[in-house]
C-alpha cells in the first residue's frame, strides 16, 4: 500500500439534502413556521411603530401577535426594512415600510441582496458610528410622539389558551354534575318514596316522551310502522324526521335530563334547609324548656 492517504471528498449538493437512516436526529430538528399573513405583517408594523424597533418584550406582552417568537418577528422586520442590519434603528418609533421603500430603489454594483434584503458588505460598525446612525435616523424618520402613542393594537386571543380554558371548564362542570348525580343516587337509595314524590313535583308532563316515560302500545305500533328511507339530498330519513332532527331531539333530551337533575338537586337543598331550620328551632325550644325546668327546680329546693 502506498503511504498517501485518501482525502475526504465532500458530498454533492443534491446528496446533502437526502435524509439517511444513520443521520443524527439533531440534524433535522427543524420547526415548521406558518409564515406571515398580510394582516399579521401589518400588526407587526404598527407594533414596531408604537413600541420601537426591537422591543420584542413589549410586543409579546401586548398579546397582539400570539405565538410569534423574537426570531420570527426579527426576520419579518428585516423584510419590512429591506435590509439585514437593524441595529441602526434600535428603539426608534419609525415606520419600517418607509425604510423598505427607500432601500428597494437602491441599485449599484456594490449592493448585495439576500432574500430581497440588502446585506452589509462592509466591516462592523464601531459604537460611535452606530450612535451617529441611530441619531441621524431618529431625526429623519422618527414619528411624532402623539402619533405613535395613539396607535391601537388588536388584542388577539391565543386559540390554544382558549381551547385549554374550555377544556378546564368542561372538566369542572362534569365533576359538578357527577357530584349532583351521586347525591341524587344516594338519596334515592335511602329514601325512595321521598325521591319519587320530588320527581313527580319537579317533572312536568311534556308533549314528547322523555326518558323513563312509559310508551303506550299505539306509540310503539306507530314507531314500528315508520320506514327508513333516503331523501333527494342523500340524507337518511326515519319516517318524517331526518337523522339531524333525531340528533337534535337526543341533545334536547340530554339537556332535559340535566335540567331535571339540577331541579331535583335544588329541591333537595330546599328540603335540607327547611329541615335544618326546624332542627335549630327545636334545639332552641329544648334549651328554653331546660332552662325553665332548672328555674322551677331551684324554687322547689328553696321551699
Amino acid at each position: 500500500m502506498s503511504g498517501t492517504t485518501m482525502k475526504p471528498r465532500s458530498m454533492t449538493a443534491g446528496a446533502r439534502n437526502v435524509l439517511r437512516s444513520n443521520d443524527s436526529a439533531s440534524l433535522w430538528n427543524c420547526t415548521l413556521s406558518p409564515g406571515w399573513s398580510e394582516e399579521e405583517s401589518e400588526i407587526l408594523r404598527k407594533a414596531l411603530m408604537k413600541f420601537g424597533i426591537g422591543n420584542w418584550a413589549k410586543i409579546i406582552e401586548s398579546g397582539c401577535l400570539p405565538g410569534k417568537t423574537n426570531a420570527q418577528m426579527n426576520l419579518q422586520l428585516q423584510r419590512l426594512l429591506g435590509q439585514q442590519s437593524t441595529a441602526e434603528f434600535a428603539g426608534l418609533h419609525i415606520d419600517p415600510k418607509v425604510i423598505g421603500a427607500k432601500n428597494s430603489k437602491i441599485q449599484g454594483p456594490h449592493i448585495r441582496r439576500k432574500n430581497n434584503c440588502i446585506v452589509n458588505t462592509g466591516g462592523k460598525l464601531s459604537r460611535e458610528e452606530l450612535k451617529k446612525r441611530v441619531a441621524s435616523n431618529k431625526e429623519e424618520y422618527e414619528l411624532p410622539e402623539e402619533e405613535w402613542k395613539s396607535i391601537e393594537l388588536p388584542k388577539v386571543e391565543d386559540p390554544v389558551v382558549i381551547l385549554e380554558q374550555k377544556r378546564e371548564d368542561m372538566k369542572r362542570l362534569k365533576q359538578e354534575l357527577e357530584k349532583v348525580q351521586a347525591s341524587i343516587l344516594k338519596m334515592t337509595q335511602a329514601h325512595p318514596d321521598r325521591m319519587d314524590k320530588l320527581k313527580s313535583e319537579v317533572t312536568e308532563s311534556p308533549s314528547t316522551s322523555t326518558p323513563g316515560t312509559p310508551i303506550t302500545e299505539a306509540q310503539q305500533d306507530k314507531e314500528e310502522e315508520e320506514e327508513i328511507k333516503i331523501d333527494d339530498d342523500g340524507d337518511i330519513v326515519i319516517g318524517n324526521k331526518s337523522v339531524d332532527d333525531e340528533e337534535d331531539e337526543y341533545e334536547a333530551m340530554e339537556t332535559s335530563m340535566l335540567d331535571q337533575d339540577y331541579a331535583l338537586a335544588m329541591e333537595l337543598q330546599k328540603e335540607e334547609d327547611e329541615l335544618l331550620g326546624e332542627y335549630s328551632e327545636q334545639e332552641q325550644f329544648s334549651e328554653d324548656d331546660e332552662e325553665y325546668n332548672n328555674k322551677k327546680k331551684r324554687r322547689v329546693t328553696r321551699k
